[in-house]
């Protein structure tokens, strides 16, 4: 039995993994995933894939294309989820703060340095015409660290997916004043380099399967109700995401990576653009 240890976040959109574990379709295919939760996020995948912690993170593309190009020793294999990610833009319920404007020269709380709320509040800067070289953060690890930040004022907005928050907007904590999604596919799936090389045919069946579950994903008898239950959530607003949400089963494109890089060049998160074949792999 060959073993891959994949890290996401502890989200809806990876339903699919834990159902293909729970219903044995990785072993029939000799497989044994080890799955590792991140509340994280992006930055603390990215750390774990460089420590070798990690085979496998399924993973915001922006934050994995802006880390392999300061060195992270691994490639795309193919887009997860083809959908936006929408960011919901967060303030603490008893803010002063009534739209997205008054955010301007406030302090966003964020997981890491290099996570998706990181790199967010840069576009989401750039949305407004801000002045993103005058951006401020709070390194806050986790949505737990952003509520204490938020609720203390040491930071004074978050940027989190949009339902994922939504028990937080629900229950009087958070207050959403906007969205701002991302201009290119959200979640990829990424590999260590030393994987690709060492267990390439095992990567292959891991995505034979994880793909034959996303195919048929929205046709699963009651999954509004399962995805409602796991994940704390209303199923007025699980019917909402699954109908903007889109699985995918195929690499990103060259178009696709050359939107994200010029994007992330012009807000100087990243030094240089890359050529496609440092970033991607084609199995």
């Amino acid at each position: 039995m060959r073993t891959l240890r994949v890290g996401g976040v502890p989200e809806h959109f990876n339903l699919p993994w834990h159902l293909a574990m729970e219903d044995g379709d990785f072993k029939y295919n000799h497989l044994h995933i080890e799955w590792v939760s991140f509340p994280g996020g992006t930055g603390a995948m990215n750390a774990a894939l460089r420590n070798k912690e990690i085979d496998v993170a399924i993973i915001l593309t922006e934050g994995i294309i802006k880390d392999i190009i300061a060195g992270n020793p691994s490639k795309i294999v193919q887009t997860y989820v083809n959908s936006p990610l929408i960011w919901g833009i967060h303030v603490a319920a008893e803010s002063e703060f009534t739209k997205v404007e008054d955010l301007e020269n406030t302090k966003a709380a964020i997981s890491r340095i290099g996570s998706g709320s990181h790199l967010m509040s840069y576009i989401n800067a750039e949305n407004h015409h801000w002045d993103t070289k005058s951006l401020e953060f709070e390194i806050v690890g986790d949505i737990d660290g952003a509520v204490k930040a938020l609720t203390e004022d040491s930071a004074q907005y978050f940027l989190w997916e949009r339902f994922t928050t939504k028990p937080l907007v629900d229950r009087g904590v958070f207050r959403r004043l906007g969205d701002c999604p991302t201009p290119w596919p959200c979640f990829v799936i990424a590999v260590r380099e030393e994987v690709l090389e060492d267990q390439k045919d095992a990567v292959i069946e891991m995505l034979k399967v994880v793909n034959t579950k996303t195919i048929s994903f929205k046709e699963i008898p009651e999954i509004e109700e399962l995805l409602a239950n796991r994940y704390d959530q209303k199923l007025e607003d699980i019917k909402e995401w699954l109908a903007i949400t889109s699985w995918s089963q195929s690499q990103l494109t060259s178009e696709e990576i050359e939107n994200i890089q010029v994007n992330l060049l012009k807000l100087n998160l990243i030094p240089e653009k890359l050529p496609i074949s440092k970033l991607i792999y084609n199995l």
